[in-house]
């Protein structure tokens, strides 16, 4: 579990999940590079609190959904990096509408699939020169993947091709010595929330299923993202680490 020396970058590293993972690898000993694109003034906040601890978390602000965001954040991991090698790479980065099926337009769909799906492919290709020979990836999914919710559609189908496509990169770049693990959280009450109308209901729910009688945490699913980073995990790829209290098994 110890990450000292590793150097690895967070896609969607300074906000909710994201942050709290980048806290943990830092914890954990990691150099950490966390990307974001919107909320500049969040983003400077949970820098200077990292500084402030003494957390090695540095900034990349792009949009990994262009080519120039892309070519940035390369450029911006080559100086970070300084010759050496990207040792992880946690995709939390993600966007959704949250609207029923008959107000959801191909724009919506556009926008949602190209982070939270094409993003992932572009970035891991973009990297591959960078990645050290025992490299680990963990995209971030969600229960929504293979299970269903009212008004997440596009964010759950897009879930579902984040996870096909990282057991693909898992068996062609295995041989590369990249590790892909996906990391799905249960139910945890974050910012995101606000913009659904029954979110209390909601989470009231995912509570009363959860075998612990609560919703995970942050820092709990944040310490599984460190394991999959880890060697302790050497022998994994191409896993789905659940982490929900059981609040997904059927009853």
């Amino acid at each position: 579990m110890n990450l000292a020396s590793k150097h690895i970058l967070v896609a969607g590293g300074t906000r909710g999940l994201g942050a709290a993972i980048s806290r943990e690898l830092a914890r954990a000993g990691a150099s950490v590079l966390a990307n974001y694109v919107r909320n500049e003034e969040a983003a400077q906040k949970f820098l200077s609190d990292c500084r402030a601890a003494s957390l090695p978390v540095e900034g990349a602000r792009a949009d990994l959904t262009s080519k120039g965001g892309l070519d940035s954040l390369t450029e911006s991991l080559r100086t970070w990096l300084d010759g050496t090698s990207l040792d992880g790479l946690v995709f939390c980065a993600a966007t959704g509408v949250h609207k029923p099926v008959d107000q959801l337009t191909d724009r919506h769909f556009d926008w949602t699939f190209a982070l939270n799906v094409r993003a992932l492919l572009a970035l891991v290709n973009r990297l591959l020169p960078l990645f050290s020979d025992h490299v680990s990836v963990v995209p971030v999914s969600s229960l929504g993947a293979r299970l269903v919710s009212p008004a997440y559609s596009l964010v759950g189908a897009s879930k579902g091709a984040l996870e096909s496509l990282s057991r693909h990169l898992a068996l062609e770049l295995g041989s590369r010595g990249v590790r892909v693990n996906i990391l799905c959280p249960g139910t945890i009450e974050t910012d995101a929330w606000k913009v659904l109308p029954d979110a209390e209901e909601r989470l009231a729910t995912a509570r009363q299923r959860s075998f612990l009688g609560r919703l995970v945490t942050l820092d709990e699913v944040a310490h599984v993202a460190a394991f999959l980073c880890s060697d302790a995990s050497s022998g994994m790829s191409g896993a789905t680490v659940v982490v929900d209290g059981g609040e997904s098994l059927p009853m």
